[in-house]
């Protein structure tokens, strides 16, 4: 078994790295690359980053020649295969913000990037980043008294239940309803 990174100190010997795989790691929130002005290819998936936003500003900042970023297998990475939370639409629009902070990438994560995404990227990318709610250390679970019920309070309580009665002016006998217009009497 390979022993998995947590930094990439002594990285800086390699300024002229073209290409970078470090799938499997530990690698979170505090990677630091050295400036690596010919890197166009970095793999980063099955890490553990969360905060995509310092992760695409430090590579703007210090890969100015990607052109081929993969983030899956990441929390920063939306994935509605692993996480129930997540959908579609979170992925594009994590595609979209990552295309607006690396506008020179032409695959993210193992797909070619469109142009109809980078269009969209130059449009809305500042404003699709994924912010989740933070939850104050205060927070206190709803009681089962104060959960949240469409139904009236006199409704609630099952053992007091009173039924409703009311009347209908008309009564529908299905006689000229479409879905009975194909049906002849001899099938019935």
């Amino acid at each position: 078994m390979m022993p998995e990174l947590r930094s990439l100190e002594g990285l800086s010997a390699f300024g002229s790295l073209e290409e970078l795989i470090l799938d499997n790691n530990l690698l979170g929130d505090g990677l630091v690359l050295p400036g690596l002005p010919r890197l166009h290819t970095l793999t980063l998936n099955k890490n553990q980053i969360t905060d995509l936003e310092s992760l695409l500003d430090h590579l703007a900042e210090v890969t100015p020649a990607l052109e081929y970023l993969s983030l899956l297998g990441n929390v920063a990475c939306p994935n509605e295969l692993i996480s129930l939370e997540k959908d579609e639409e979170d992925y594009r629009r994590y595609r979209c913000f990552v295309l607006h902070k690396l506008p020179n990438l032409k695959f993210l994560d193992a797909q070619k990037v469109t142009r109809q995404e980078r269009e969209e990227a130059l449009v809305r990318g500042s404003f699709m980043k994924v912010v989740k709610p933070k939850v104050s250390s205060d927070h206190v679970e709803a009681s089962p008294e104060h959960h949240y019920t469409p139904l009236p309070s006199a409704s609630r309580d099952l053992t007091n239940h009173r039924g409703v009665l009311g009347k209908c002016r008309y009564v529908y006998y299905g006689k000229n309803s479409e879905g009975n217009r194909f049906i002849r009497d001899d099938q019935l």
